[in-house]
């Protein structure tokens, strides 16, 4: 499906394919002077594999975790600079890029980044996940909670590693991480931080806690914070590198990314921070392996963009998600599961919606024409829930709640 058959039928949508470029000015009264956030915003043409999963025309999509809004015009105008200069050979690693990542880190979470633990990988976090449990080679089961990302499972399952899913326990507060000892045998802990599929942000005491759980074990703490500076107003982020005890920093790695952050998932890249000099030449050379080394011209020229001058633009997208979670959340009141304190995912509770908990993907489209992800996805913890993704231009979110009543 395309945005065209989407737009034939609601005619609400008609205007979507009216983008706001730069160089068109910006209404007096929009509250994210130059971004867009609340305009409308058309993906038709550009290969979007979010939309690629609508059911059918008029579906509005919400299911895969990517923003239908516009990225930063610093990342799209660094591009454009970089294209024009008609060398797009090999590029070396720009060191400069290590600092520029630690001092992202010091101004954005207040954590103390050593340059030299960072990693410039040309490849999403996905594969340097892969190539990371392929590295560490566990030779005890890999750990982690469940609901939980659905790519953990599928990428242990490629690598050959056994691996035990624990449940999370769900209070009235939300969710808290497993408390007590792990079990015994282990060789990796993965996590996500903030929590995929709720928008969780694990504390820092819980992410020591873990980690020193973890250690008693041998196991390598690996913490995926792709969603880590999606963190809502008021909320920090703990980065596990620099929260777990000292002691146990050498077990411990965070995965991040500018692609979630910055609506740049499309250019392939991320950043390891691993602690360990060890670890982190094996990772290297695993990485070679691939093919793989550090910089990218594309990555490197993304990254640097958004590193550098993003932060207005992340700022006004934070304000733009919370406002459409408290909408969101308050008008599904107690379908949803854990309240989000980061990203732009909602789990919700079938049932509580009235969706039959066993088929509530299918139902939730011919009801109210929106696409979630399924919760089985998920792990067993999932099973009967639906996440759905609220990072939606201003009349789309409206048309969403519209839907909504139809539940």
């Amino acid at each position: 499906m395309t945005d065209d058959s989407f737009q034939r039928t609601d005619d609400r949508f008609r205007n979507l394919s009216s983008v706001r470029h730069a160089s068109t000015p910006v209404p007096a009264d929009d509250p994210d002077p130059g971004f867009g956030f609340d305009a409308p915003f058309d993906r038709a043409g550009t290969g979007s594999s979010k939309w690629a999963r609508a059911d059918a025309p008029g579906v509005i999509p919400m299911g895969l975790a990517d923003m239908d809004l516009p990225g930063p015009p610093s990342v799209a105008e660094a591009l454009e600079r970089r294209a024009r200069h008609r060398a797009y050979g090999y590029t070396a690693c720009d060191p400069a890029g290590r600092t520029l990542v630690a001092d992202w880190y010091r101004a954005r979470h207040g954590a103390a980044v050593d340059p030299d633990w960072v990693l410039l990988l040309p490849c999403g976090p996905r594969t340097a996940l892969r190539i990371l449990l392929e590295t560490a080679r566990p030779q005890a089961p890999v750990l982690f909670p469940t609901p939980e990302w659905g790519g953990f499972a599928q990428l242990c399952r490629a690598a050959g590693l056994p691996y035990r899913e624990l449940p999370l326990h769900l209070g009235p507060g939300g969710y808290r991480l497993p408390r007590g000892p792990l079990p015994h045998p282990a060789g990796a802990v993965l996590l996500s931080n903030p929590h995929n599929p709720s928008g969780t942000v694990w504390s820092a005491g819980a992410v020591r806690g873990l980690a020193a759980r973890a250690a008693e074990n041998g196991a390598l703490l690996v913490s995926d914070e792709v969603h880590g500076d999606l963190t809502h107003p008021g909320r920090t982020h703990p980065v596990a590198v620099t929260t777990v005890d000292p002691a146990h920093r050498h077990l411990a790695v965070t995965l991040n990314s500018v692609g979630k952050t910055f609506n740049c998932s499309g250019i392939p890249s991320s950043f390891a921070l691993v602690p360990d000099p060890g670890l982190r030449a094996r990772l290297t050379e695993a990485l070679a392996g691939y093919g793989l080394w550090e910089g990218g011209l594309l990555e490197q020229t993304a990254q640097q963009a958004a590193l550098r001058e993003g932060a207005p633009w992340l700022d006004a997208l934070l304000a733009h998600l919370a406002a459409a979670r408290t909408r969101l959340t308050d008008r599904l009141g107690p379908a949803v599961r854990s309240a989000p304190q980061a990203s732009y995912l909602l789990w919700l509770d079938a049932a509580t919606l009235g969706l039959p908990p066993a088929d509530a993907r299918r139902a939730l489209v011919e009801r109210c024409g929106l696409e979630a992800s399924d919760g089985a996805e998920f792990g067993p913890g999932g099973r009967g829930s639906l996440r759905l993704n609220y990072a939606l231009p201003g009349p789309v979110l409206a048309t969403v709640l519209e839907r909504l009543e139809r539940l």
